[in-house]
């Protein structure tokens, strides 16, 4: 029985004999149905004037949305994002099992970087491994700055930074499992690093998805930050163009839109990852 209807009013009907059953009359919602046509009205004219407001220059949007330049720079983006995630949640998830370990000093290590990278801030990271070799002008008998260019610093610190708090996901996630689950694998004989890889971590993904998908979604829009050190991603590639045409808004409009396309296609898939391990939990087919 819905709401409206536990919350209904029983009112006898007009002329109706004392003892009759009272009909059902829904509560009246006036103030929500004020409110909903309030918020469609305002979120109208807030379109209204975004569409019709020619300072935006949606023609300049439209002439370079798809251009050469843009398009490589919004390439080097997906393709930085990708690695990040990649590595990061590889090293995070090593850094996991170190912080479950029952040794120590591998806890303590691991906590130790989680703490550290966790604390510092991305941008502060990036000038940090960009001005490296300032401290190590050699590496492996290879001047520093021909070793690592603006891309390879810009993998090393958003990977490092990324690992920090993947690795919290997945141990959040590895703790979220049942101990009895633990418990029946050591039965069967099974192995620490077998336990893992085949009992906890498939039932952790369930856990881990989300705050993963909201990773990725965050470390593609984070990948903005990189054009400080003249990586040339979508964001440095429209500064080019607006810094050579002074049509600031419309460029920064078409990176905007790319940003706000790519995110909802990873939230789209982020939902089906979740509901592909949510299988067989309660309200979920």
């Amino acid at each position: 029985m819905s709401s409206d209807t536990l919350d209904a009013p029983a009112v006898a009907p007009p002329g109706a004999p004392d003892g009759a059953v009272p009909r059902i009359v829904p509560r009246r919602r006036t103030g929500q149905w004020a409110a909903a046509v309030l918020v469609l009205a305002l979120a109208a004219l807030a379109v209204t004037s975004v569409v019709r407001n020619p300072a935006f220059q949606w023609d300049v949007v439209a002439d370079y949305f798809l251009t050469g330049a843009v398009l490589r720079g919004l390439w080097l983006t997906l393709w930085l994002t990708a690695v990040v995630m990649v590595l990061g949640f590889a090293l995070g998830t090593l850094l996991a099992v170190l912080r479950l370990s029952g040794n120590p000093v591998l806890r303590g290590v691991a906590r130790g970087y989680v703490w550290l990278f966790r604390s510092m801030p991305i941008l502060v990271q990036l000038l940090f491994w960009f001005n490296i070799g300032a401290l190590y002008p050699v590496v492996l008998g290879v001047r520093t700055v021909d070793l690592l260019g603006p891309v390879a610093v810009a993998v090393i610190g958003l990977t490092l930074h990324e690992a920090a708090y993947a690795a919290e996901v997945v141990r959040g996630g590895v703790l979220s499992v049942d101990k009895g689950q633990v418990e029946a694998a050591q039965s069967l004989g099974l192995g620490r690093w077998r336990r893992l890889r085949r009992i906890v971590l498939p039932q952790a993904m369930r856990s881990i998805v989300p705050p993963a998908g909201n990773m990725l979604i965050g470390t593609l829009k984070g990948t903005s930050i990189v054009s400080v050190i003249a990586v040339q991603d979508l964001l440095y590639s429209v500064q080019l163009v607006y810094h050579r045409t002074y049509e600031v808004v419309p460029l920064l409009l078409v990176a905007t839109l790319w940003y706000v396309l790519v995110t909802s296609l990873l939230g789209v898939g982020q939902h089906y990852i979740e509901r592909h391990y949510a299988r067989g939990a309660a309200g979920v087919r």
